[in-house]
């Protein structure tokens, strides 16, 4: 089993599918002790802003505060430094716990030994 698995979620409410799939394998493997990484970045990004998550509605999928919360009680949320800067959004203005970070950071995350990446 992998030591740690980098998710980035690229999709928001515009593929709300391939979102809500990226939450929910996080939440999974953060609830089955597996170091979880969940990169949000493009329109994904907005979820990192208090009451975004509440607005997204998916049928038959868990509420992503739900997910959100799962995540962050056994990993860590990074929102991309540069999507963070396309919409405007600040280190004031995301949920506790969220940090903003960029490529860098992204790619020794995913080179590190034992680590698996995926991205939705």
């Amino acid at each position: 089993m992998a030591e740690k698995l980098v998710i980035k979620v690229t999709a928001g409410a515009d593929a709300p599918e391939r979102c809500s799939q990226a939450f929910t394998v996080a939440a999974v493997a953060a609830a089955s002790g597996v170091e979880v990484s969940l990169w949000l970045t493009g329109e994904s990004a907005w979820f990192a802003l208090p009451g975004r998550a509440a607005e997204f509605d998916l049928p038959h999928a868990a509420p992503l505060p739900d997910l959100i919360a799962s995540i962050q009680a056994a990993g860590q949320i990074t929102l991309c430094t540069q999507c963070a800067a396309r919409r405007d959004i600040t280190e004031r203005d995301v949920l506790a716990g969220v940090r903003i970070a960029g490529a860098q950071v992204f790619v020794s995350e995913v080179m590190a030994d034992g680590a698996k990446a995926l991205v939705y």
